[in-house]
């Protein structure tokens, strides 16, 4: 849904936060790969049956070292207006026994969207996977556990957005408020005028020091559910005034400024973290 351009204006000033962790990392910017929206629910036999998203060919891939680096695995959930809490809790709980099931999970983090801006598009739960590599990831998503999970939400869900990125190790705060934020670029924007908002959003961390952490990357989900979003910006608050504190921050207005002619829709899903971002398995 493309936002009208005065009423997206206003809604940005708000803050358009950014939730993760770790600390800034200098990725290099890559050709965005056009995905196909996915509309319909996911149930068991999607998760059984997901097919991998198109690449790029050969030639048009650009080599990256992920030396040091973990691979976060970002899904959010929105649910049927019918289905019950209770339900909604055996989803969670279910989604929480993975790691205790499938080892290659090693890093856990859940909640429940908790963003004041209006961006979450509907999806009220999150879930911060973290896998050693590409290697955990392929064995996490036919595994024997992770299809049993679907037959849990099957019926219940009425939307799934799901993001994957490279991401940083660090040391988790005793409290986290994670503020995830996703871009989705307008056609005619360039590959220079995405790489300036990259290096802008990475520029926050050293001018408001409410942002305890920080990290980001572009889209390589081989699921089909990210709808067209191709950026992820984790910014991770220790507290609810940290992000009280970053949204309306001179400097925060300043980087909406210069993404808001580029962008064709955002979306932000804050949540309380709980959990460890890292597991003893």
């Amino acid at each position: 849904m493309r936002i009208k351009h005065l009423a997206f204006g206003a809604l940005l000033t708000l803050g358009l936060t950014l939730s993760s962790c770790a600390p800034q990392q200098d990725a290099p910017a890559t050709p965005i790969v056009e995905v196909e929206e996915m509309t319909e629910p996911v149930t068991e036999e999607t998760i059984e049956n997901s097919e991998p998203a198109e690449m790029p060919n050969e030639g048009e891939k650009t080599v990256e070292s992920h030396e040091g680096q973990v691979l976060r695995h970002a899904v959010f959930f929105k649910f049927k207006e019918d289905v019950p809490q209770e339900q909604i809790d055996e989803v969670v709980q279910a989604f929480r026994d993975l790691p205790n099931k499938i080892p290659e999970i090693i890093g856990f983090q859940w909640g429940v969207n908790n963003s004041p801006e209006g961006f979450d598009a509907g999806f009220t739960h999150a879930f911060l996977l973290t896998f050693a590599d590409e290697a955990g990831r392929a064995a996490y998503l036919p595994h024997e556990a992770h299809k049993a999970f679907g037959k849990v939400l099957s019926g219940k869900n009425d939307k799934v957005f799901v993001i994957d990125y490279w991401g940083t190790p660090y040391e988790p705060l005793e409290k986290e408020l994670k503020h995830c934020v996703f871009f989705k670029f307008k056609e005619d924007a360039s590959p220079e005028d995405i790489r300036r908002i990259e290096e802008g959003f990475a520029e926050l961390r050293g001018k408001i020091s409410a942002i305890k952490g920080y990290e980001w990357g572009i889209n390589n989900s081989p699921e089909k559910h990210d709808a067209g979003f191709t950026h992820c910006f984790m910014v991770t608050f220790d507290s609810e005034e940290g992000r009280d504190e970053y949204l309306p921050h001179p400097d925060h207005k300043a980087f909406v400024e210069v993404l808001l002619p580029l962008l064709e829709e955002p979306r932000v899903i804050d949540f309380l973290a709980e959990g460890p971002l890292t597991l003893s398995n």
